[in-house]
């Protein structure tokens, strides 16, 4: 592990904005298929001891991912991702928000954006995450923050192992 690799997690209350940044020591194209692929996602995005699983991902403008984070017990934590932009290689956006097994999803969610690019093998991704509410952001903030850091080790290691490869 490259320990000079920023990471940074600014949460912006104000704005009701979480923005992130994180290096791998990664080629772009590696690090982007993690994100845009769901047999790579499901490997890392999960924080253990949860495992997650995508029932579909359609990865197009217009397309979406229903997945599950799913407990060590069993239980499913369903979301649904809307891609609303996409522009290969460099950046995606897409509207994430909780909903129920039957794709029934909640009232409010949020706004993800990821840019992506690479200098001398070091790959950087800028997510930022605007919440449509502030309460929803307060009573999500802790938990997110430690289980999308933990993934994002995650991530590291998987892309570790698929650069070996």
């Amino acid at each position: 592990m490259n320990s000079n690799l920023l990471f940074d997690f600014i949460a912006d209350k104000e704005n009701k904005t979480i923005y992130i940044i994180r290096e791998f020591d990664a080629p772009l194209d590696l690090v982007w298929d993690a994100f845009t692929k769901p047999e790579l996602l499901d490997q890392w995005v999960a924080p253990a001891p949860y495992t997650s699983k995508t029932k579909y991902m359609n990865f197009e403008v217009g397309g979406k991912r229903f997945y599950a984070m799913v407990g060590p017990d069993g239980k499913e934590g369903w979301a649904l991702q809307k891609y609303t932009s996409i522009s290969p290689k460099t950046n995606f956006k897409l509207y994430n928000t909780f909903a129920d097994k039957d794709e029934n999803p909640e009232s409010t969610g949020s706004e993800w954006d990821y840019s992506f690019s690479e200098q001398n093998g070091i790959t950087k991704v800028s997510i930022t995450v605007y919440n449509e509410s502030f309460d929803r952001m307060e009573r999500l903030l802790e938990g997110f923050k430690l289980g999308f850091t933990a993934s994002l080790e995650n991530l590291e290691n998987l892309l570790a192992n698929l650069s070996r490869q």
